[in-house]
């Protein structure tokens, strides 16, 4: 298999992001976004996606964290679009349900070259820490964007807003990992009936 790496810069007026991964690695994670909870979230992508995955960021977070939130996830889209090529080969589906504790949540995902989310989360307050829970959404829907995915996200279950937002990334690590293995079965052939995706 050709190596599967991507870097990926984005300024704009309000944000600089740097984005460098390997859907073939090992987990390994480097993480400064100046949005501490974001960065632990990302790390669980990295670990449970067997992904290695570096983003460092500066933005506008004297605003407040939305234009960071959403260009790190509109530019992770953009690696791993870039980074999963043609996408022959590839399982195209993936799907996990990821309990912490109380908390279970639900993702799947299909490298469909259609952009759509299906967010359903509802957390028990409206911040973990300083982040605001409502920009999850905002990260979510650029990463579709640019990704050209389509994801569902349902937290199932839970009490505890950190727990059931950790179900959600670990769950989309995982989910991310079984659409991204290869196939045997399907080596030179494209994962579906139009022919291109």
């Amino acid at each position: 298999m050709t190596s599967r790496t991507a870097q990926i810069k984005r300024d704009t007026l309000e944000t600089r992001i740097q984005v460098t991964l390997n859907l073939d690695g090992q987990g390994r994670g480097e993480f400064a976004t100046g949005v501490p909870f974001l960065d632990h979230m990302l790390d669980q992508v990295a670990r449970h996606g067997c992904i290695d995955l570096s983003i460092q960021a500066d933005g506008d977070r004297h605003i407040d964290d939305h234009h960071t939130v959403e260009d790190i996830g509109i530019a992770l889209g953009q690696a791993v679009a870039q980074a999963v090529g043609d996408k022959q080969g590839i399982r195209r589906y993936g799907h996990a349900y990821v309990p912490l504790d109380e908390a279970l949540s639900r993702v799947v995902v299909d490298f469909s070259g259609r952009p759509g989310l299906q967010y359903h989360v509802a957390y028990p307050r409206d911040r973990i820490g300083q982040f605001e829970v409502e920009l999850f959404e905002e990260f979510f829907q650029g990463f579709v964007n640019h990704a050209r995915v389509t994801l569902h996200l349902d937290n199932l279950r839970g009490k505890n807003a950190h727990h059931i937002a950790e179900t959600l990334f670990k769950a989309f690590g995982r989910a991310l990992r079984m659409a991204l293995e290869s196939d045997p079965r399907m080596q030179g052939v494209m994962p579906s009936t139009k022919g291109v995706l």
